[in-house]
């Protein structure tokens, strides 16, 4: 590839976000480069003390429909798209007058913000552009010729080739520029389809698209032979996409992977209810609890597995305070996230100097309706986003005893938990605070095994008589297809179980209870989660 030097002599310029737009129009015409330009732009150009021609001069038609149309012009695009080389667009432009551009800036409407601000459907509408991606589009497929520009971060990329190059850009910065052109066109066409499908509750649309913004590129991804990188979508959601990071080195693509896990986990307990912490191990949650305060909340679940909690993430639903903080940072941890924290603990965990330090600002809503999406071969899997919450199940007693207040207390928080546990997930939970997870396992008998494994070996690790699951509760995500994954938690010394229901065996299972006097919950609602 040769630098294929193309000289810049016209520019048009078309922007909503103004950022850098006077400076960048300053150095344009200080390179003797002829500036054209639209509406708001060409005022604000002109106003700065510039020369500048309206785009109504050059195609001899004034704006109208409210702006709708005022590019859409064989001057505009035949400018954009005429090939300098070929004898017969160079002929074509003489004899209609049509001047070439060779370097086009335009950022699109704001759509996705004025989607996320709540506005009503036909503002929305008002902020589809089209003028902008057709002149986009153009420029880019010409990119042998003409230079495009999406957003100002670009401005000085530019500018540097100019003052390197006499005034021209070379071929391989127009091609970068080419690229990046269609991607923001696609990830804003992707974003006004989504949003025409959710108008229409048409969850499953002929065509589904979805675009991003890079928000960091990853050193690598689940391990180090994969790349990776890490991009924003027009779901504004709290967590990993818009965190601040205070402290700490780069996340990787797993940090970034069991911290969206964990902050969501701990996002489904409400903070003016109840302090709550969460503490992650590859994406599987190995420390869950309520407590008056973080730092409680924070001791009881390091004491379900404090061995996997080792190198773990730990979600706080509080402002973390100086107390919590200093009981973190007392082992090895990655990740500590939290919507704030105070000005002590900010100083307590900066003497850890790798661990990072993440501030969200709020928790996302549990509740709040999405997608989600996986990859397979070939093809995308597309689903709601899991926003089902214990508060609103109507729950059902199936056994002939019901569990008494504090058990139910227990189980509501259990099955808050296997939300967020991969499948098949065992949950023993008491006073507030897991005390045994099984999770991911093939079997669900598997699971209660391991879950109650685990809890002897955090009481022998505490010198405990015997394991909390001894009068704990238990939450399956999804139906015991037979009675022997039940009584599995029974001999680990669970009292009430809460479940989905549904299973041909309920029956069996349900008298399975009735004979060790267990009390037993139906949800009707399954968490799997693969």
């Amino acid at each position: 590839m040769t630098d294929h030097p193309r000289r810049v002599t016209r520019a048009l310029l078309s922007v909503s976000d103004k950022t850098g737009l006077i400076e960048f129009a300053r150095a344009l015409a200080g390179h003797g480069v002829d500036l054209v330009s639209t509406g708001g732009t060409a005022k604000a150009i002109a106003a700065a003390g510039l020369k500048v021609s309206d785009v109504s001069e050059l195609t001899g038609f004034p704006e109208m429909m409210d702006g709708r149309v005022k590019t859409l012009h064989p001057k505009v695009h035949g400018g954009l798209l005429a090939i300098r080389d070929n004898k017969e667009h160079t002929d074509a432009m003489k004899a209609h007058g049509i001047a070439p551009i060779d370097l086009l800036v335009v950022n699109l409407y704001p759509f996705e913000a004025t989607v996320d601000k709540g506005a009503g459907y036909e503002d929305c509408i008002e902020n589809i552009d089209i003028g902008g991606p057709a002149m986009i589009r153009a420029a880019a497929k010409n990119h042998d010729d003409v230079a495009v520009v999406v957003e100002a971060s670009d401005y000085q990329a530019v500018l540097d080739e100019l003052a390197a190059n006499n005034g021209a850009t070379t071929l391989k910065l127009r091609r970068r520029l080419a690229a990046k052109a269609y991607a923001r066109t696609a990830a804003y066409d992707a974003a006004i389809s989504n949003w025409f499908a959710l108008q229409l509750n048409d969850d499953a649309p002929d065509f589904r698209a979805f675009g991003g913004r890079l928000i960091q590129s990853l050193r690598y991804g689940e391990n180090p032979h994969q790349t990776a990188a890490f991009y924003a979508t027009p779901d504004k959601r709290p967590g990993v996409s818009t965190l601040r990071q205070l402290q700490g080195k780069e996340l990787s693509y797993n940090n970034i992977n069991d911290t969206d896990a964990a902050f969501e986990c701990v996002a489904e307990f409400d903070p003016k209810r109840t302090a709550a912490c969460v503490i992650v191990k590859h994406a599987n949650p190995c420390g869950v609890a309520e407590g008056a305060d973080l730092l409680g909340a924070y001791k009881k679940a390091l004491a379900c597995d404090s061995t996997s909690a080792f190198g773990g993430i730990v979600a706080v639903n509080r402002t973390l305070d100086a107390e919590a903080a200093r009981a973190i940072t007392e082992i090895f941890t990655e990740v500590i996230i939290a919507p704030d924290a105070t000005e002590e603990a900010i100083a307590v965990v900066a003497a850890k100097k790798n661990l990072r330090l993440l501030l969200v600002g709020r928790l996302p809503d549990p509740r709040k309706p999405g997608l989600t999406a996986k990859t397979v071969a070939g093809g995308l899997l597309v689903q709601s986003r899991d926003n089902a919450v214990i508060e609103d199940m109507a729950l059902k007693v199936a056994t002939r005893r019901a569990p008494s207040d504090a058990e139910l207390r227990d189980l509501k928080f259990a099955f808050r938990v296997a939300k967020h546990v991969k499948s098949n997930t065992i949950i023993y939970a008491k006073d507030l605070a897991t005390v045994g997870i099984g999770a991911g396992q093939m079997s669900r008998v598997d699971s209660a095994r391991i879950a109650a494994r685990k809890a002897l070996d955090a009481a022998a690790e505490m010198k405990l008589a015997e394991p909390l699951t001894k009068g704990s509760v238990v939450a399956s995500d999804a139906f015991f297809p037979f009675a022997d994954g039940m009584l599995a938690c029974i001999e680990a010394g669970a009292t009430a179980v809460i479940q989905p229901g549904g299973s041909m065996r309920d029956d069996e299972v349900i008298k399975a209870a009735d004979d060790h006097g267990i009390a037993m919950v139906f949800t009707g609602v399954r968490h799997f989660r693969h």
